[in-house]
């Protein structure tokens, strides 16, 4: 097989692998700050993609107008939705949550067919619809843009994480909420500030896939599966891992496609989960925990 093509399907890789990680963060930073897996993750996703499209069609707002006022609608979407299903059981066990989690999910769907109907939208794009011909290797804008984006943000949640009073009391609340509280540091406060942060990676991701793929209900289910199994193939609660798992699925995902058969590229996903999951069950970067008998 010619370089051109591989050099193809490995951008397309690294753009699905781009968005599975977005999402994968957000089931990572929920579950570090809360200890529960937020189901409703791949919603996360599709409503912002809803958003965007009526936005654009409906109110005929430009690209960037578009995607700041997304983006803010998915921030107070963080916090009504950790005040419906987080809040009222945050002392509780990890069990309901998770259930009202899915809940909202089922919701969310359903919801969505019901305001924007059964037919699939297509997101207008910001870039061309030709390909790029960069000698000889034909590259979607879109992936580019996709791409680069990702990293811009992973660079700029490095800094804030790492270099930011903020960021250092989100860290110190997911490490030890306990022992948060009593440096004073408002833990409410920073667990609403990571579902806030969780939706706009929800909202990035969206507006990001959505001139790729048709915007439908359906779109989120199987993006958040697919990062929930970037999560646990790159290690689960890693940000690293979660990082690059979806970036590596993505990869995988298209090559497997091309070589082996289109017809199952979303099982293999699935594959390399259970093989993982079979011989390295704490991840590519996870860390074995072992308990005295």
């Amino acid at each position: 097989m010619d370089v051109a093509t591989n050099l193809q399907m490995m951008t397309a890789g690294l753009a699905m692998g781009s968005i599975y990680a977005l999402v994968a963060l957000g089931f990572v930073l929920i579950f570090n700050a809360v200890g529960v897996v937020n189901f409703a993750q791949g919603e996360f996703v599709m409503i912002p993609a809803f958003v965007a499209v009526w936005l654009m069609e409906t109110l005929t707002l430009p690209f960037p107008l578009t995607y700041l006022v997304t983006v803010l609608f998915m921030g107070v979407f963080g916090i009504v939705f950790q005040r419906i299903a987080y809040y009222p059981l945050r002392h509780r066990t990890y069990l309901p949550v998770i259930i009202a989690t899915i809940g909202v999910s089922i919701f969310l769907k359903n919801g969505a067919q019901l305001v924007f109907g059964a037919e699939p939208f297509l997101m207008q794009r910001p870039t061309s619809p030709e390909v790029l011909n960069l000698s000889g290797v034909f590259v979607d804008p879109q992936y580019i843009v996709i791409i680069v984006a990702t990293v811009a943000l992973l660079v700029f949640q490095y800094f804030f994480f790492e270099k930011t009073s903020l960021g250092k009391k989100m860290q110190a609340t997911a490490q030890d909420k306990d022992m948060a509280r009593l440096l004073g540091i408002r833990v409410a406060k920073m667990i609403a500030i990571t579902f806030i942060y969780s939706s706009i990676l929800g909202a990035v991701a969206g507006i990001l896939v959505g001139p790729i793929f048709y915007v439908t209900k359906e779109m989120g289910a199987m993006l958040g599966l697919k990062a929930f199994c970037s999560t646990i193939v790159g290690g689960f609660g890693n940000v690293p891992g979660a990082i690059l798992g979806g970036i590596f699925l993505g990869v995988v995902e298209v090559f497997a496609s091309y070589y082996i058969s289109s017809a199952y590229r979303d099982a293999f996903a699935f594959v390399i989960l259970i093989l993982v999951l079979f011989f390295r069950p704490q991840g590519f970067f996870g860390e074995k925990i072992a308990e005295k008998a």
